[in-house]
């Protein structure tokens, strides 16, 4: 799974700016005053073939008692948690505050490991005016600009590195046969009760409180001589008989069982439809290349028209989905649960289908002739042949000319020919186009 990273720190230090250079993107809001970011921010970086999660958080302010200054504290506390690796962020020009002090303080309390980052360090002796940042008792500061990119590499390096898996770990996770099912939803949607009466047991604590389930708890399963592992992303820890509530869902474990996963049940709570955090989750279950089935909950507590409202709001929510399957269910009276079993074997035999070269250039062909890509300007795109080029998300490499100018709308008539084709019910498919290169664009005439 990804390692995590959480930026902490006091307000203005730099860590949104620092988010935005370590994900390559300008997700974050980034502005020059204090307590801008308030709540948790997730994003996905790489590092050569190392790929990590980074979360961004408000200013820290581990004493806070009262207002909006506590809130951002659990919401720090939680991105800790979640986190493997703590990047503590410091203001260079600044210098040393009695907040650092206190973010320091319980940094250490916990043990976690913990990188210190010296930010708007840019032009700066790091061994002479950055010494006062060593009483901190972090050891090494290292100096960065994240508005320059500056120490980016040196900071990732020290940070990632020591959280890659050994051969042996690589190993150990890879099981032929198995299938990998994430149950994956907003809170208290009923996957942890959709799951334990897969089991015929109380395997995993479920009850009526939002965020229970902490882990993604992988359950190994057997169903018809197939075997499976279920993975329960949102949350529930039980030790003798304490419950140990948390106050937001674990996000992180959410991202990793998904990603970890062959399939992803997506559930949605009937009595509530599709909301934000529902299209979120989708959004990362397609941008994942997941295979995927949509199951809606809760069933028997919604009446026709609210029924209809949700089968509206699902279409008009979550369109980039009209691939999979959509199930209607009562976990909790056992009702509508054999059809899902039906789409999940269906969704993974689509992501790993097997595609011949042959077939899909026919196809190909046969499309072209059907209807030829749209003129741009002087140039006709030209589809010669198609291969596959990869599996879980099935992806299929098309060669030819001039196909940069192939549309996007152009791609979505290739793609439900290929679907309906091979079956691909369930799994996103993804086109690539090969340009071919001109052997005469380096010789003068």
């Amino acid at each position: 799974m990804k390692p995590v990273l959480a930026l902490v720190g006091r307000p203005n230090v730099g860590k949104s700016t620092l988010f935005n250079r370590l994900t390559k993107t300008r997700d974050a809001i980034v502005a020059d005053f204090a307590g801008l970011t308030r709540d948790r921010h997730y994003g996905n970086g790489k590092l050569g073939k190392y790929e990590y999660i980074v979360i961004d958080t408000g200013g820290f302010e581990p004493d806070a008692s009262a207002g909006i200054y506590k809130e951002m504290a659990k919401q720090t506390r939680q991105a800790v948690a979640e986190a493997d690796v703590v990047i503590f962020v410091v203001d260079a020009r600044a210098g040393v505050s009695a907040q650092d002090h206190d973010i320091a303080n319980y940094l250490r309390r916990l043990g976690k490991p913990c990188v210190m980052v010296a930010n708007k360090a840019e032009g700066m002796v790091a061994g002479s005016q950055l010494v006062e940042f060593y009483e901190l008792g972090f050891g090494e500061v290292l100096a960065v600009s994240a508005a320059h990119g500056q120490g980016i590499r040196e900071l990732l390096d020290r940070a990632l590195l020591p959280l890659q898996p050994g051969e042996d770990e690589i190993q150990e996770a890879e099981q032929p046969g198995v299938i990998k099912l994430a149950v994956a939803g907003r809170p208290n949607v009923g996957k942890s009760t959709l799951i334990n009466v897969w089991l015929g047991e109380e395997r995993l604590v479920a009850f009526d409180l939002p965020g229970t389930t902490r882990d993604a708890i992988s359950v190994p399963f057997e169903r018809n001589g197939q075997k499976f592992e279920l993975i329960d992303t949102a949350g529930l820890r039980r030790r003798g008989k304490i419950f140990e509530a948390i106050e937001k869902f674990s996000v992180v474990k959410t991202l990793q069982a998904i990603e970890s996963a062959h399939v992803v049940l997506l559930l949605i709570d009937a009595t509530q439809g599709v909301t934000d955090q529902d299209a979120h989750i989708a959004g990362y279950i397609l941008e994942n290349g997941r295979a995927v089935v949509l199951a809606v909950n809760k069933w028997d507590a919604v009446d026709d028209y609210q029924r209809e409202l949700v089968k509206r709001s699902v279409e008009t929510r979550l369109p980039f989905l009209k691939f999979a399957n959509m199930h209607f269910i009562s976990a909790q009276k056992r009702q509508g649960l054999g059809p899902l079993w039906a789409s999940i074997a269906q969704a993974y035999k689509a992501a790993t289908c097997k595609m011949s070269t042959p077939v899909l250039t026919r196809l190909l062909l046969e499309a072209v002739q059907f209807q030829s890509p749209q003129r741009s300007g002087m140039f006709r795109p030209k589809l010669r042949y198609a291969h596959q080029g990869g599996m879980n998300p099935p992806v299929i490499v098309i060669h030819g000319n001039s196909l940069e100018h192939v549309t996007d709308a152009y791609k979505r008539f290739l793609e439900g020919r290929f679907r309906k084709e091979f079956d691909l019910v369930g799994t996103p498919l993804r086109i690539e186009m090969k340009t071919s290169s001109n052997p005469f664009a380096d010789k003068v005439a």
